[in-house]
């Protein structure tokens, strides 16, 4: 899988239409979802006029990010008359990426898209990398497959619009990638202040933390190595993140990632050393800016099944990315479910809980 093209837009508009005319392609649609159509799609809509493009628009929110939606975009793409010379822009947050990206890669067995990520999650993590997918059977991004947009143009003043919660959902990613690449990255992420954003500030961090996910996913785009490195936090997140849809109170990906690290922090002190300080200085920017997701001692066992479907999971042990260090990666590691439940412990007494 070639390095996908990534461009932290200058010029969006200028960006954008040279994006397009790099490609060949006989029809041009666009996808967006019902906020995305509102908000982010009038700022270049000229542009979409003038190339005769066609919208095709779905519901907002993860929980459109499903079979339902996906037959929509090959409805409407087969309707409107789309070949395997047509080309897809998506534009919108992860959902619209990742669904995007896996209609156009299984429509006619696969046509081009371009991916325009209106959301700091989708800046720096779901448009970048090649992942695509939808959720499935009540388990996140269940079904999808490896296929990179032929361009990914990052327009970070659509950030503007986002409200905290959203900003704060793409930051989990950031931190994240502090943690797995070096200690200077990882301290700048921990001093920004959400009171009052520097967003030029962010913009910065943006192209840092994309550089560090191109990096990782270049040297292994299947993910058979290194690339589980990008899991870190989210084999717990993900848990929570089915929990809270299962429960009826959904929490933003972003989130349920932040509150994994703050587990998978612990499990990596426990079993491979890394430091208390960095552990109580990440878990306190955590906890005073995403709060927690309350669970009980009733709910480890529902957790710890879910965390059995994850997909890094071989022959049904689960499997974690863990760190000695920031920057010190620890692929394949393994756990009790005894071990697991104590993690549990430590995150409700850290979350006050």
């Amino acid at each position: 899988m070639s390095r996908q093209k990534v461009i932290l837009s200058k010029d969006f508009a200028k960006d954008l239409q040279e994006a397009i005319n790099t490609q060949s392609y006989d029809k041009l649609f666009v996808l967006t979802d019902e906020q995305t159509h509102e908000f982010c799609q009038p700022s270049i809509q000229n542009i979409l006029d003038e190339l005769e493009a066609q919208s095709i628009t779905i519901g907002s929110t993860d929980l459109n990010k499903n079979l339902d939606s996906l037959a929509k975009v090959w409805t409407e793409l087969g309707a409107n008359g789309a070949s395997r010379q047509s080309l897809l822009i998506n534009l919108g947050g992860g959902m619209i990426t990742d669904l995007g990206g896996f209609a156009a890669s299984t429509f006619k067995r696969g046509i081009k898209y371009i991916n325009v990520p209106t959301t700091l999650l989708s800046m720096v993590d779901a448009s970048v990398g090649g992942k695509t997918g939808i959720n499935f059977n009540g388990l996140k991004n269940e079904v999808g497959v490896f296929n990179p947009a032929s361009v990914v143009i990052i327009e970070t003043d659509f950030l503007r619009t986002l409200n905290r919660q959203n900003l704060l959902s793409g930051y989990g990613e950031m931190i994240k990638h502090g943690l797995i690449s070096n200690q200077k990255h990882w301290a700048e992420l921990l001093q920004f202040d959400f009171e009052n954003p520097e967003y030029d500030h962010l913009k910065q961090m943006v192209g840092v933390s994309v550089a560090v996910k191109e990096d990782i996913v270049e040297k292994d785009p299947f993910e058979q190595n290194i690339r589980k490195a990008l899991n870190f936090g989210h084999t717990v997140g993900h848990a929570f993140e089915s929990l809270s849809f299962i429960e009826d109170r959904p929490v933003l990906h972003g989130y349920a990632v932040a509150w994994g690290m703050v587990c998978e922090l612990y499990m990596s002190a426990v079993n491979v050393g890394f430091p208390q300080d960095k552990l109580r200085q990440t878990v306190a920017y955590i906890k005073e800016n995403y709060g927690s997701f309350p669970i009980d001692c009733k709910k480890y066992d529902q957790l710890y099944d879910l965390m059995k479907h994850d997909k890094k999971n071989v022959g049904g042990v689960i499997n974690f990315t863990l760190l000695k260090d920031i920057g010190d990666i620890q692929i394949n590691q393994t756990a009790s479910k005894e071990s697991i439940f104590e993690m549990f412990d430590f995150y409700r007494e850290c979350m006050g809980l």
